[in-house]
Protein backbone atom coordinates (compact mmCIF):
# COMPACT_ATOMS: atom_id res chain seq x y z
CA UNK A 1 0.00 0.00 0.00
CA UNK A 2 1.36 3.56 -0.99
CA UNK A 3 2.48 5.36 1.90
CA UNK A 4 0.03 8.13 2.87
CA UNK A 5 0.56 11.52 4.09
CA UNK A 6 -2.40 13.66 5.16
CA UNK A 7 -2.01 17.89 3.48
CA UNK A 8 -17.65 2.83 33.10
CA UNK A 9 -20.93 4.30 34.11
CA UNK A 10 -19.06 5.60 36.92
CA UNK A 11 -21.27 7.41 39.97
CA UNK A 12 -20.06 10.82 40.20
CA UNK A 13 -18.50 11.40 43.77
CA UNK A 14 -15.35 12.89 45.05
CA UNK A 15 -14.58 9.56 46.60
CA UNK A 16 -13.62 7.82 43.13
CA UNK A 17 -11.37 10.72 42.87
CA UNK A 18 -8.86 9.68 45.65
CA UNK A 19 -5.75 7.98 44.34
CA UNK A 20 -5.46 4.08 45.00
CA UNK A 21 -3.25 3.65 47.66
CA UNK A 22 -2.67 -0.17 47.65
CA UNK A 23 -1.93 -2.70 45.30
CA UNK A 24 -4.52 -4.44 46.77
CA UNK A 25 -7.25 -1.86 46.39
CA UNK A 26 -6.72 -1.93 42.35
CA UNK A 27 -7.45 -5.44 42.24
CA UNK A 28 -10.55 -5.40 44.44
CA UNK A 29 -11.16 -2.28 41.63
CA UNK A 30 -10.60 -3.82 38.86
CA UNK A 31 -12.44 -6.84 39.82
CA UNK A 32 -15.22 -5.15 40.53
CA UNK A 33 -15.37 -2.51 37.58
CA UNK A 34 -17.73 -4.19 35.28
CA UNK A 35 -16.26 -3.04 32.06
CA UNK A 36 -18.61 -4.52 29.88
CA UNK A 37 -21.62 -2.73 31.19
CA UNK A 38 -20.00 0.51 30.44
CA UNK A 39 -18.88 -0.66 27.08
CA UNK A 40 -22.63 -2.27 26.44
CA UNK A 41 -24.17 1.14 27.59
CA UNK A 42 -26.91 1.95 25.58
CA UNK A 43 -26.09 5.76 24.64
CA UNK A 44 -25.95 7.84 21.70
CA UNK A 45 -21.96 7.25 22.90
CA UNK A 46 -21.93 3.86 22.42
CA UNK A 47 -23.14 1.59 19.35
CA UNK A 48 -25.76 -0.44 21.24
CA UNK A 49 -25.68 -2.76 18.00
CA UNK A 50 -21.47 -3.54 18.55
CA UNK A 51 -20.41 -5.93 20.92
CA UNK A 52 -17.46 -5.10 22.35
CA UNK A 53 -15.56 -8.66 20.96
CA UNK A 54 -16.37 -7.01 17.64
CA UNK A 55 -13.77 -3.82 18.77
CA UNK A 56 -10.36 -4.11 17.84
CA UNK A 57 -11.13 -6.83 15.12
CA UNK A 58 -8.39 -7.15 12.98
CA UNK A 59 -9.21 -10.31 11.23
CA UNK A 60 -13.07 -9.95 9.67
CA UNK A 61 -13.29 -6.58 9.28
CA UNK A 62 -13.19 -4.57 5.99
CA UNK A 63 -10.24 -2.80 6.80
CA UNK A 64 -8.17 -5.28 7.48
CA UNK A 65 -5.04 -5.42 4.78
CA UNK A 66 -4.98 -1.69 5.25
CA UNK A 67 -4.66 -1.92 9.04
CA UNK A 68 -2.22 -4.82 8.66
CA UNK A 69 -0.18 -3.10 6.10
CA UNK A 70 0.09 0.22 8.24
CA UNK A 71 1.29 -2.16 11.34
CA UNK A 72 3.75 -4.28 9.50
CA UNK A 73 5.16 -0.52 8.44
CA UNK A 74 5.17 0.42 11.97
CA UNK A 75 6.95 -3.10 13.31
CA UNK A 76 9.55 -2.58 11.06
CA UNK A 77 10.42 0.72 11.13
CA UNK A 78 10.24 2.12 14.73
CA UNK A 79 13.28 1.37 16.41
CA UNK A 80 15.22 3.01 19.36
CA UNK A 81 17.04 4.97 17.44
CA UNK A 82 14.35 6.27 15.42
CA UNK A 83 12.72 7.23 18.75
CA UNK A 84 15.63 9.09 20.09
CA UNK A 85 15.53 10.88 16.56
CA UNK A 86 11.79 11.84 16.73
CA UNK A 87 11.87 13.18 20.17
CA UNK A 88 14.81 15.15 19.70
CA UNK A 89 12.81 16.70 16.63
CA UNK A 90 9.15 17.54 18.37
CA UNK A 91 9.99 17.71 22.08
CA UNK A 92 11.34 21.28 21.32
CA UNK A 93 8.10 22.53 20.40
CA UNK A 94 9.39 24.92 17.88
CA UNK A 95 6.90 24.26 15.05
CA UNK A 96 4.37 26.77 15.68
CA UNK A 97 2.26 28.01 18.42
CA UNK A 98 -1.84 27.43 18.30
CA UNK A 99 -4.70 27.13 21.01
CA UNK A 100 -5.94 23.96 21.57
CA UNK A 101 -9.03 24.86 20.72
CA UNK A 102 -8.07 26.34 16.86
CA UNK A 103 -5.78 22.91 16.50
CA UNK A 104 -8.96 20.22 16.93
CA UNK A 105 -10.73 22.35 14.05
CA UNK A 106 -7.32 22.21 12.09
CA UNK A 107 -7.41 18.41 12.60
CA UNK A 108 -10.76 17.79 11.09
CA UNK A 109 -8.73 16.55 8.19
CA UNK A 110 -7.35 13.59 9.73
CA UNK A 111 -8.68 10.01 9.26
CA UNK A 112 -6.31 7.46 11.26
CA UNK A 113 -5.59 4.43 9.17
CA UNK A 114 -4.38 2.44 12.03
CA UNK A 115 -8.06 1.93 13.46
CA UNK A 116 -10.49 -0.74 12.08
CA UNK A 117 -13.47 0.65 14.44
CA UNK A 118 -14.21 4.00 12.68
CA UNK A 119 -13.32 5.77 9.62
CA UNK A 120 -14.49 9.01 11.29
CA UNK A 121 -12.38 12.89 11.66
CA UNK A 122 -10.45 13.18 14.31
CA UNK A 123 -12.88 16.02 15.34
CA UNK A 124 -15.95 13.93 15.03
CA UNK A 125 -13.62 11.38 16.99
CA UNK A 126 -12.92 13.74 19.93
CA UNK A 127 -16.46 15.25 20.91
CA UNK A 128 -17.73 11.33 20.83
CA UNK A 129 -14.83 9.96 23.43
CA UNK A 130 -15.28 13.47 25.22
CA UNK A 131 -19.03 13.61 25.84
CA UNK A 132 -19.38 9.72 26.76
CA UNK A 133 -16.62 10.75 29.46
CA UNK A 134 -18.94 13.57 30.40
CA UNK A 135 -21.68 11.24 30.46
CA UNK A 136 -20.01 9.12 32.81
CA UNK A 137 -18.56 11.39 35.15
CA UNK A 138 -20.28 14.78 35.00
CA UNK A 139 -19.47 16.27 37.76
CA UNK A 140 -16.93 19.05 37.52
CA UNK A 141 -14.58 17.95 39.75
CA UNK A 142 -14.02 15.34 36.80
CA UNK A 143 -13.68 18.06 33.88
CA UNK A 144 -10.24 17.56 33.29
CA UNK A 145 -11.05 13.87 32.19
CA UNK A 146 -13.76 16.11 29.67
CA UNK A 147 -10.80 18.09 28.28
CA UNK A 148 -8.44 15.00 28.16
CA UNK A 149 -10.99 12.91 26.45
CA UNK A 150 -11.57 15.62 23.32
CA UNK A 151 -7.66 16.47 23.01
CA UNK A 152 -6.28 13.32 23.43
CA UNK A 153 -5.15 12.72 19.75
CA UNK A 154 -4.20 16.00 18.84
CA UNK A 155 -0.70 14.94 18.63
CA UNK A 156 -1.50 13.57 15.11
CA UNK A 157 -1.25 16.85 13.30
CA UNK A 158 2.32 15.35 12.89
CA UNK A 159 1.07 13.52 10.05
CA UNK A 160 0.16 16.62 8.32
CA UNK A 161 2.21 18.22 5.86
CA UNK A 162 1.89 22.10 6.35
CA UNK A 163 5.26 23.94 5.43
CA UNK A 164 3.95 26.97 7.21
CA UNK A 165 3.05 25.49 10.35
CA UNK A 166 6.52 23.61 10.45
CA UNK A 167 4.56 19.73 9.55
CA UNK A 168 6.60 17.78 7.31
CA UNK A 169 3.92 15.15 7.03
CA UNK A 170 5.32 12.42 9.20
CA UNK A 171 4.34 8.74 7.84
CA UNK A 172 0.68 7.05 9.94
CA UNK A 173 3.39 4.50 11.08
CA UNK A 174 4.97 6.88 13.03
CA UNK A 175 2.52 8.73 14.85
CA UNK A 176 -0.60 6.64 15.34
CA UNK A 177 -1.42 3.06 16.52
CA UNK A 178 -0.71 0.76 19.30
CA UNK A 179 2.23 2.28 21.10
CA UNK A 180 5.33 -0.41 22.48
CA UNK A 181 8.10 0.26 24.48
CA UNK A 182 11.67 0.25 22.69
CA UNK A 183 15.19 -0.25 24.03
CA UNK A 184 13.41 -4.46 25.23
CA UNK A 185 12.10 -7.26 23.87
CA UNK A 186 9.14 -6.54 21.91
CA UNK A 187 6.03 -8.30 23.54
CA UNK A 188 3.94 -11.13 21.79
CA UNK A 189 1.12 -9.17 23.37
CA UNK A 190 1.55 -6.74 20.32
CA UNK A 191 -0.64 -7.26 17.59
CA UNK A 192 0.74 -8.49 14.12
CA UNK A 193 3.70 -9.54 16.93
CA UNK A 194 5.37 -11.01 13.60
CA UNK A 195 6.42 -8.06 11.79
CA UNK A 196 8.98 -7.38 14.62
CA UNK A 197 10.82 -9.76 13.45
CA UNK A 198 12.01 -7.11 10.43
CA UNK A 199 13.03 -4.65 13.10
CA UNK A 200 16.89 -4.38 13.09
CA UNK A 201 16.22 -3.96 17.12
CA UNK A 202 14.97 -7.58 17.03
CA UNK A 203 18.97 -8.92 16.66
CA UNK A 204 20.62 -6.06 18.38
CA UNK A 205 21.50 -7.33 21.73
CA UNK A 206 21.41 -4.47 23.33
CA UNK A 207 17.57 -4.38 22.95
CA UNK A 208 16.52 -7.84 22.31
CA UNK A 209 16.55 -9.20 26.04
CA UNK A 210 13.64 -8.83 28.62
CA UNK A 211 15.44 -5.43 29.96
CA UNK A 212 17.03 -4.58 27.74
CA UNK A 213 18.28 -0.84 28.55
CA UNK A 214 16.30 -0.51 31.50
CA UNK A 215 16.05 -2.26 35.02
CA UNK A 216 13.19 -3.85 37.07
CA UNK A 217 10.16 -2.11 38.22
CA UNK A 218 12.30 1.25 36.66
CA UNK A 219 8.84 2.72 36.27
CA UNK A 220 7.12 3.65 32.85
CA UNK A 221 8.07 7.39 32.95
CA UNK A 222 11.29 6.54 32.52
CA UNK A 223 10.69 4.42 29.49
CA UNK A 224 10.90 5.35 26.01
CA UNK A 225 7.35 4.28 24.26
CA UNK A 226 7.48 4.34 20.24
CA UNK A 227 7.55 7.71 19.03
CA UNK A 228 3.69 8.64 18.64
CA UNK A 229 0.79 11.33 19.15
CA UNK A 230 0.37 10.28 22.40
CA UNK A 231 4.16 10.72 23.29
CA UNK A 232 3.77 13.97 21.75
CA UNK A 233 0.51 15.14 23.41
CA UNK A 234 1.52 14.05 26.92
CA UNK A 235 5.04 15.96 26.67
CA UNK A 236 3.06 19.55 25.33
CA UNK A 237 0.57 18.74 28.23
CA UNK A 238 2.94 18.00 30.82
CA UNK A 239 4.76 21.21 29.93
CA UNK A 240 2.21 23.41 28.94
CA UNK A 241 -1.06 22.38 30.81
CA UNK A 242 -2.51 22.51 34.46
CA UNK A 243 -4.04 19.12 33.67
CA UNK A 244 -3.34 16.32 36.91
CA UNK A 245 -1.16 13.40 36.75
CA UNK A 246 -4.19 10.91 36.18
CA UNK A 247 -5.19 12.90 32.56
CA UNK A 248 -1.25 12.88 31.62
CA UNK A 249 -1.57 8.60 32.32
CA UNK A 250 -4.38 8.67 29.53
CA UNK A 251 -2.88 10.52 27.35
CA UNK A 252 0.40 8.95 27.18
CA UNK A 253 -0.89 5.04 27.84
CA UNK A 254 -4.17 5.17 26.68
CA UNK A 255 -2.77 3.43 23.13
CA UNK A 256 -0.46 1.12 25.24
CA UNK A 257 -2.67 -1.79 24.40
CA UNK A 258 -0.01 -4.72 25.02
CA UNK A 259 0.08 -3.21 28.82
CA UNK A 260 -3.03 -1.89 30.15
CA UNK A 261 -4.95 -4.70 28.14
CA UNK A 262 -2.65 -7.71 27.50
CA UNK A 263 -0.92 -7.68 30.87
CA UNK A 264 2.55 -7.53 29.92
CA UNK A 265 5.61 -5.10 30.75
CA UNK A 266 4.44 -4.93 34.08
CA UNK A 267 7.97 -5.83 35.22
CA UNK A 268 8.67 -2.21 34.21
CA UNK A 269 6.47 -0.78 36.45
CA UNK A 270 6.49 0.85 39.73
CA UNK A 271 4.02 1.45 42.80
CA UNK A 272 2.44 4.78 40.76
CA UNK A 273 1.84 3.10 37.24
CA UNK A 274 0.25 -0.38 39.20
CA UNK A 275 -1.90 2.06 41.69
CA UNK A 276 -2.56 5.13 39.59
CA UNK A 277 -1.71 4.99 35.91
CA UNK A 278 -3.14 1.37 35.08
CA UNK A 279 -6.80 2.57 36.67
CA UNK A 280 -7.30 6.09 34.95
CA UNK A 281 -5.98 4.67 31.40
CA UNK A 282 -8.66 1.36 31.48
CA UNK A 283 -11.30 3.85 32.62
CA UNK A 284 -10.67 6.45 29.80
CA UNK A 285 -10.19 3.22 27.39
CA UNK A 286 -13.96 2.63 27.86
CA UNK A 287 -14.42 6.17 26.23
CA UNK A 288 -12.24 5.89 23.71
CA UNK A 289 -12.50 2.74 22.46
CA UNK A 290 -16.66 2.07 22.68
CA UNK A 291 -17.50 5.49 21.75
CA UNK A 292 -16.92 4.46 17.88
CA UNK A 293 -20.21 4.55 16.50
CA UNK A 294 -21.76 6.72 14.28
CA UNK A 295 -23.89 8.72 16.20
CA UNK A 296 -22.35 11.99 16.33
CA UNK A 297 -23.23 14.31 19.16
CA UNK A 298 -23.46 17.89 17.67
CA UNK A 299 -20.51 20.51 18.13
CA UNK A 300 -23.06 23.81 18.28
CA UNK A 301 -24.67 21.99 21.53
CA UNK A 302 -21.07 21.38 23.42
CA UNK A 303 -18.70 23.82 22.41
CA UNK A 304 -19.24 27.18 24.86
CA UNK A 305 -18.23 23.85 27.41
CA UNK A 306 -15.47 22.92 25.95
CA UNK A 307 -13.95 26.02 24.63
CA UNK A 308 -14.17 27.42 28.43
CA UNK A 309 -12.36 24.20 30.08
CA UNK A 310 -9.93 24.11 27.46
CA UNK A 311 -9.07 27.17 28.88
CA UNK A 312 -8.93 26.45 32.20
CA UNK A 313 -6.50 23.68 31.57
CA UNK A 314 -4.94 25.59 28.61
CA UNK A 315 -4.15 29.02 29.96
CA UNK A 316 -2.17 29.73 27.26
CA UNK A 317 -1.65 29.00 23.27
CA UNK A 318 0.12 26.02 22.90
CA UNK A 319 3.89 25.85 21.83
CA UNK A 320 3.67 22.63 19.52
Amino acid sequence: MAEQVLVPKQPSSKSKSVLLNKVDDLITFLNETNFDTIANEKSWAIDPNKKKSEFRNYEDNPRKKAVEEFYKNQHENVTYDFVLKQREKYLKFDKCVMTIWDMLHYLDQIVDESDPDTDLSQLEHALQTAEAARKAYPGEEYDWMHVTALIHDLGKVMSVKDDKLGFVGEPQWGTVGDIFPVGCKFSEKNVFYEYFKNNPDWIDSRYNTKYGVYSEKIGLENIYLSWSHDEYLYNIAKNQSNLPFEALCMLRYHSFYPWHTGGDYMYLCNDKDIKVALKWTKIFNTFDLYSKAHDLPKFEDCADYYKAKIEKYFPNPVKW
